[in-house]
């Protein structure tokens, strides 16, 4: 078997979902842990047009963008199908994959604010991290439209199913798993609570049965660590906003 690495970051809910979809189908490989304010010359060039996590390296080729490397994964690799077979159902899974990437905005990533001119340039409206990169009122509102998102996702997303395909973990599960594994500590980093469990008790449930797979369990990240991980991007993003 060819060798298999993958360039990931902590905080990067995109190379969560590429570890999920690598242990769910048995795939050994290489983990890289990437510092996102200091690039290495290995990232740089297997992805040098965005410069991002992640980025799966397959017997030397890589592969950039979470959503590409997934269906990547489920062709190369097609047992533990993580896409159903039926053609509707597939796009069903996809639509809800790229709901979850239009919902998750990519500045969430450092090195794009480094990027950008004036972080307060920068709108958070409609997306699922608002909360967590703002204050005061506009963090107000961002709490708001994060919970509309969450709705969305609870009544048309998952309805009364077990996993947003039916009774087995998907594609779209993957993509919208660090909600399950994350956002408990970016809430408690940011001081909100957005994901209340009287008002998406589905999801709850949702949560629940994602983390209770074993390939997730074993991969979920000490809890500490990733709240002390948080915080410390949450003052970076409060002090880039005052400044």
């Amino acid at each position: 078997m060819e060798e298999v690495k993958l360039l990931g970051a902590l905080s990067s809910p995109y190379a969560h979902r590429v570890i999920w979809a690598l242990k769910l189908k048995g795939i050994k490989y290489e983990y890289v842990e990437e510092d996102i304010y200091n690039k290495s010359d290995m990232l740089l060039k297997y992805n040098p047009v965005h410069k991002k996590v992640p980025v799966l390296v397959h017997g030397g080729k890589p592969i950039s963008e979470s959503a590409v490397i997934l269906e990547y994964i489920e062709e190369t690799w097609p047992h533990n199908p993580l896409l159903p077979d039926d053609p509707h159902e597939r796009a069903v899974a996809r639509f809800w994959v790229k709901f979850g990437e239009d919902s998750f905005l990519c500045c969430y990533y450092f090195s794009f604010i480094h990027a950008c001119e004036s972080f307060k340039s920068i709108s958070f409206n409609n997306n699922l991290v608002g909360f967590f990169v703002t204050t005061g009122e506009q963090q107000v509102k961002a709490t708001k439209e994060v919970k509309e998102i969450l709705g969305i996702l609870e009544e048309h997303g998952l309805g009364e199913k077990k996993f947003f395909g039916g009774n087995n973990i998907g594609l779209a599960d993957l993509a919208f798993g660090w909600i399950a594994c994350l956002l408990e500590t970016m809430e408690e980093a940011a001081g909100v609570k957005v994901l209340e469990a009287n008002s998406f008790p589905r999801l709850q449930e949702w949560i629940k049965n994602f983390n209770e797979i074993p390939a997730i369990k074993e991969s979920l990240h000490d809890r500490n660590e990733l709240l002390t991980h948080f915080k410390r991007r949450r003052e970076h993003f409060v002090s880039s906003a005052a400044s």
